[in-house]
């Protein structure tokens, strides 16, 4: 229980208040970006929270806010730029106090030097390096410019790198040291030095989710040949439901006439609104009100069931896709040929 007059309130508590104060949906929407034992820990959390003063609130709200204020000023012109600009916000004492905690809990990201250099810069940087280190830089930079290096890697060297980035685990600071050095580090000193965990399946999957369609399926395909068993398992992250958004309407039309009907209405009892209304405003009048009458009887539904309905239509689209029957958007230049 958390009352107004305790001043030592940890970091799972502090989360679990401001997840309260932001409310259910706000809140969702963050546990979506969790681990699953944060999820418990936090939901936990929660639920021993009785009452919380208004003061104990309004702190932990603005602690929050000066958190993300000093991450973004790090982002765009690293600590110095911070530390100047937080200390004419909050004075000089509050500005070091808010940097402390960034990199002592929230971790200041390694490579952070070239997050804002050219993908093509970057290439030249480190084409020549072993693939393990390749892999190792990669995974610290967003999905989007990790895209951009892979696709322009010789083919041989792509799946490879790709392999490495998921089964990649626990790093030692002191190995991302070296390598930040061989790079010219600006940030080496500021590495937090626990164990970092980088890479794994899903560091690899949005970057395959970002490449242009032929790199993806190079790698794919070579994976599914020297590692099925982690091929399977990327497979099944690289579309969700969900993105079922990225479809146009002739390409949700014709996903839907390889789709059971009963298959759909289970899916779509665990899908968002937005989701919901992209399928039935690209089927008929008689089949929508179908679909929902049915979801309406069918009262609730297993999440395990909805899961499996819904991987049963994700199959039927990266099968159409494959067959080049329908086009999913993606953000790594795919071609259109008219």
């Amino acid at each position: 229980m958390v009352r107004g007059g305790d001043t030592s309130i940890s970091g799972v508590q502090k989360a679990a208040i401001l997840l309260i104060a932001l409310g259910p949906e706000k809140s969702s929407l963050i546990f979506k970006h969790l681990k699953e034992e944060e999820i418990e820990e936090l939901t936990l959390e929660i639920a021993n929270t009785r009452s919380i003063t208004p003061q104990v609130k309004d702190s932990v709200i603005n602690e929050f806010y000066e958190v993300c204020l000093a991450q973004q000023y790090i982002a765009e012109g690293g600590i110095g730029y911070a530390k100047e600009l937080l200390e004419k916000a909050l004075g000089s004492e509050k500005a070091i106090e808010v940097i402390g905690k960034l990199t002592a809990s929230l971790q200041v990201k390694p490579f952070e030097f070239i997050r804002k250099a050219d993908a093509t810069q970057i290439l030249n940087f480190i084409q020549e390096e072993h693939p393990q280190t390749i892999a190792l830089i990669l995974s610290y930079l967003p999905s989007g410019q990790a895209a951009s290096i892979i696709s322009a890697l010789p083919p041989d060297r792509q799946a490879d790198v790709a392999k490495r980035m998921a089964l990649m685990d626990r790093t030692s600071p002191d190995v991302i040291k070296e390598v930040e050095k061989v790079l010219e580090s600006k940030l080496a000193s500021m590495v937090n030095q626990d164990y970092t965990i980088i890479g794994g399946v899903d560091a690899v999957v949005e970057v395959l989710n970002t490449v242009d369609r032929g790199t993806e399926k190079h790698i794919m395909e070579t994976l599914e040949i020297e590692e099925p068993e982690l091929a399977d398992e990327i497979r099944k992250k690289m579309f969700v439901f969900e993105d079922i958004l990225l479809l146009d309407d002739r390409a949700i039309q014709r996903v839907l006439r390889d789709v059971d009907n009963n298959d759909l209405a289970i899916a779509l009892k665990g899908s968002n609104e937005e989701v919901q209304t992209a399928i039935f405003n690209n089927m008929s009048k008689r089949l929508s009100a179908m679909i929902k009458e049915d979801m309406e009887f069918m009262g609730p539904v297993r999440m395990k069931d909805v899961e499996e309905a819904q991987q049963k239509i994700v199959n039927i689209i990266r099968k159409l896709e494959d067959s080049a029957e329908i086009v999913i958007s993606r953000g790594g230049g795919d071609e259109i040929v008219v």
